[in-house]
């Protein structure tokens, strides 16, 4: 990389709240945001935004007519944009790139119009230019008034790593001054989960924790999903830096199937030694796994580091057993996370990891991603 590409502003809105507060507290409780509620028909465990945040959501779809028939991922999108803009101190109306993207998209109305359409055979007039991907972006350079250039894309669930990686790119070619880059999703929608449960993927758990990620012994697969969103604010060598983005990779499994990833993910093996570069595999302090709580996705993840790193396994976590996966979005939340343990020095593991200790300064940190189709990405930040 030419440059260090600095994050000057990471704002979130997830299961664990939107402020640093209530955010690090979550973090370092063993408590999950995981809770079982009735969706449509039948009962799940999800991981939903608290009530509060929902209700400051709300005002915003409220605040003007425009916003009024929005999905809730664009409201999300909105409500994490205005913030980092305030984070990093730039202004409305600044050469601002805007790259936020999304798994699933309009879910919600989607699942709404099409209901609509089976039972009436008419759709609203407003259903198509609502329900596209490309609504997450546009929506917010309008509502930012940016000047600079959006995009919107779906690569499944390392879709936040990808806009990242696409945001670093347009600054590191001088094509852009400042970006905002990340993902969201709203897929506790009765489809969607009914998707995942058809996947034989979905958490069936009666005792414990609903979602086992990575707790390499579970016996049978526990995802869950929650919602959220969250963008980075990102700059070249800027002073005033949470952290610096010094590293990324990215690498794509052979498909056997349409979910499948190598037993030993050499997806991942690819990305996390492209972003590493030449720093060496002992001075990476810590990994934030994807580990999506299944038993394949977790163990070919666990199988990439131990043949990347061998003997000098990193500090290992996650935090979907806690919030769910978020899909298109999730990466950003892992980031937070990484961030997180940076900023205040302290490994925050999982329930099932207690052999996992803090004993020297945490410089380094990798961040891991990866969809439906193994299209891995790990982004690499430093203090």
């Amino acid at each position: 990389m030419k440059h260090r590409i600095s994050i000057t502003a990471l704002a979130t809105v997830s299961p664990l709240g939107s402020d640093t507060h209530s955010i690090r507290e979550a973090y370092t409780s063993k408590a999950t945001a995981i809770q079982k509620k009735r969706v449509g028909a039948h009962e799940y465990w999800v991981a939903p935004l608290m009530e509060t945040d929902q209700a400051r959501l709300a005002a915003i779809r409220l605040s003007e007519a425009k916003y009024k028939n929005l999905d809730p991922s664009v409201i999300m999108a909105l409500d994490v944009s205005r913030r980092a803009l305030a984070q990093a101190g730039w202004q409305a109306g600044d050469a601002i790139g805007i790259n936020i993207g999304s798994s699933r998209g309009a879910t919600q109305l989607f699942e709404q119009f099409h209901h609509e359409f089976i039972t009436t055979g008419k759709t609203a007039t407003l259903s198509s230019p609502t329900t596209t991907l490309g609504n997450l972006s546009s929506w917010v350079a309008h509502d930012l008034k940016s000047a600079g250039p959006e995009i919107s894309h779906s690569i499944t669930c390392s879709t936040a790593l990808h806009a990242i990686l696409n945001a670093v790119a347009w600054l590191e070619a001088g094509m852009a001054d400042r970006f905002i880059a990340g993902g969201s999703e709203a897929p506790l929608t009765p489809f969607t989960l009914a998707q995942m449960q058809a996947l034989k993927i979905y958490s069936r758990e009666t005792e414990g924790y609903p979602c086992k990620a990575m707790d390499l012994d579970k016996l049978r697969n526990t995802m869950v999903l929650g919602e959220g969103a969250g963008v980075v604010a990102l700059e070249r060598d800027a002073e005033n830096a949470l952290a610096y983005i010094t590293g990324l990779g990215w690498a794509t499994d052979e498909l056997e199937h349409n979910i499948s990833i190598s037993d030993e993910a050499v997806c991942f093996q690819k990305s996390m030694t492209m972003a590493m570069g030449d720093l060496p595999v002992s001075e990476v302090d810590a990994i934030v796994m994807h580990a999506p709580g299944t038993i394949k996705g977790d163990l070919s993840e666990y199988k990439a580091i131990q043949k990347v790193f061998g003997d000098n396994l990193p500090l290992l976590t996650t935090n979907k057993w806690k919030m769910g996966h978020t899909f298109g979005a999730s990466g950003i939340f892992s980031l937070e996370l990484a961030l997180l343990m940076l900023q205040e020095q302290t490994f925050l593991g999982t329930p099932f990891d207690a052999h996992f200790t803090l004993n020297k300064p945490m410089r380094h940190v990798l961040i891991n991603a990866v969809g439906f189709g193994g299209n891995a990405v790990t982004i690499r930040i430093s203090t």
